[in-house]
């Protein structure tokens, strides 16, 4: 009896393995994914049909989020013409690239080619009235951040990755209990499996809802239905602060990041502060996410106040996620790594590129870029990080150089091509941030900061090893085997 319904669970598995695998080869998705998914079904045919369940499905296809059925709401509502306004925006700023007016002195071929492809793919506004400030770790980003929610006049809103009941979420919690109850609108918005820690100790939000703070969080995991939810992470970080200052980058609410944890030391990371037109697109970044979260429009135009003259950097925020029609960013690094001619940095705590981004990186590094990599020693998620070493072998060889930070832990997320742009936001070097997570990242265009964010690069160099192609190859071949493997496994990490 026992064998019988053995030999029919696992005949009904394939069944339904062959059903997915055809609903898959449908969709057209990337071949090695394709053949990966057919492969697990073969081999495990249970175990691939529950991972499938919850981090296979195809988010774009099947509309999760329904975001189309929630544009339709907003048809007649204040947001859709907020989005209409910025369509026209960047219709104009259009014409002005095609013109040679939009970047004026500043204008280069990779400049012009990126803010392009972003313009078509995401509608993503070209900005220069903004000032800039750039943070390297978490001492510096929270003190700046506490010193201007202290200030808010009007409403604070977060969102955050991963929020931890901590010593600086207590401290971020006071504030935001006391800008609430001198009646400010406050609103925190958080990804929700990666805060399950706040599901058991319920008093931190508790205290901040008690007090008028809005939580709320980002796409809700229900067991045992998941609904493939679960593999689509809200893993953007974003503070805003009256509609003028903004803030974005690697930094999580944590202790951790305070570089209080044994396990990691100092926690080496990077995070900007907008002031500026470009805290604008932050802030719809968020009233979207909100929206999509709650149903409540936050439509008035004080999110969206007028700007005074503050500065000229150039910045372009781009925010991306499963539900985009286009891989934004992805498609952003991959334009500038294929017109590069003097360098490309790339600081990430995970570096799963994908066969295209990897061939455009050697491609650089063969053509005599500067192609350089800092990447953590310590590890944080072990299939990750060994599946980031089978990577750099084929970097090395075609003349790139990884280096491996010593000083702590590196999560920080930095790219930079020449000295025409730099990338800092929440997207790590990884298929996960190009294809399954909801994030955003600032493209800075003005020479002064790439230069900033190079001088921190080379220092970070100097707290690092390089890791070499000769040692490398002589490493223990149980090693290579686990690096390989979890390679194998890349697209579903």
């Amino acid at each position: 009896m026992v064998l019988k319904v053995t030999v029919l669970i696992v005949l009904l598995s394939y069944i339904i393995g062959i059903i997915i695998s055809m609903n898959i080869l449908l969709e057209n998705r990337d071949p090695s994914k394709t053949l990966l998914w057919i492969l697990m079904f073969m081999i495990f045919p249970g175990v691939g049909i529950v991972l499938y369940v919850f981090s296979g499905r195809n988010i774009r296809k099947h509309k999760l989020f329904k975001a189309k059925t929630k544009s339709s709401k907003l048809s007649h509502r204040q947001l859709l013409n907020s989005m209409e306004i910025l369509k026209n925006i960047v219709k104009n700023q259009q014409k002005m690239l095609e013109e040679g007016s939009l970047m004026g002195d500043d204008a280069s071929p990779i400049k012009e080619r990126v803010v392009r492809l972003l313009f078509n793919i995401g509608q993503f506004p070209y900005t220069t009235n903004n000032e800039l400030e750039i943070y390297k770790d978490g001492h510096e980003k929270f003190a700046n951040l506490i010193e201007d929610m202290k200030a808010a006049k009007d409403h604070i809103h977060l969102e955050y990755f991963i929020v931890k009941d901590s010593q600086i979420a207590r401290e971020i919690q006071a504030v935001l209990i006391e800008k609430a109850r001198q009646g400010l609108e406050v609103r925190l918005l958080y990804d929700d499996f990666a805060c399950w820690r706040l599901k058991i100790n319920r008093s931190f939000l508790r205290e901040l809802k008690e007090a008028g703070v809005k939580c709320a969080a980002f796409l809700p995991t229900k067991f045992p239905i998941f609904g493939g939810q679960l593999n689509y992470r809200n893993h953007r970080k974003i503070a805003v602060v009256d509609g003028k200052i903004s803030y974005t980058g690697g930094l999580n609410i944590g202790d951790e990041y305070m570089g209080k944890f044994k396990k990691f030391g100092y926690w080496r990371d990077t995070h900007i502060r907008i002031r500026g037109i470009a805290t604008h697109m932050l802030q719809l970044i968020f009233i979207v996410d909100w929206y999509l979260t709650t149903n409540e429009l936050l439509s008035d135009d004080k999110y969206m106040p007028k700007m005074k003259i503050i500065g000229d950097t150039a910045i372009q925020v781009v925010g991306t996620g499963p539900d985009s029609k286009w891989e934004d960013i992805h498609y952003a690094f991959f334009s500038a790594i294929s017109q590069a001619k003097k360098r490309v940095y790339i600081e990430t705590p995970y570096f799963i590129p994908d066969e295209s981004l990897l061939k455009a990186i050697k491609t650089a590094a063969l053509s005599g870029v500067d192609v350089r990599i800092i990447f953590p020693q310590k590890i944080d998620h072990y299939i990750v990080n060994i599946a980031s070493y089978s990577y750099f072998e084929e970097i090395m060889k075609a003349g790139g150089k990884v280096y491996l930070y010593q000083n702590g832990f590196i999560h920080s997320k930095v790219f930079l091509v020449d000295d025409e742009l730099a990338s800092i936001g929440s997207s790590n070097m990884d298929l996960r941030s190009f294809m399954l997570n909801f994030e955003v990242n600032a493209f800075i265009y003005d020479k002064e900061y790439v230069n900033m964010v190079a001088d921190q690069f080379y220092r970070d160099q100097e707290d690092s090893i390089q890791l070499l192609e000769e040692n490398y190859r002589t490493r223990n071949v149980w090693v290579r085997l686990a690096e390989s493997i979890s390679r194998l496994f890349s697209p579903l990490l």
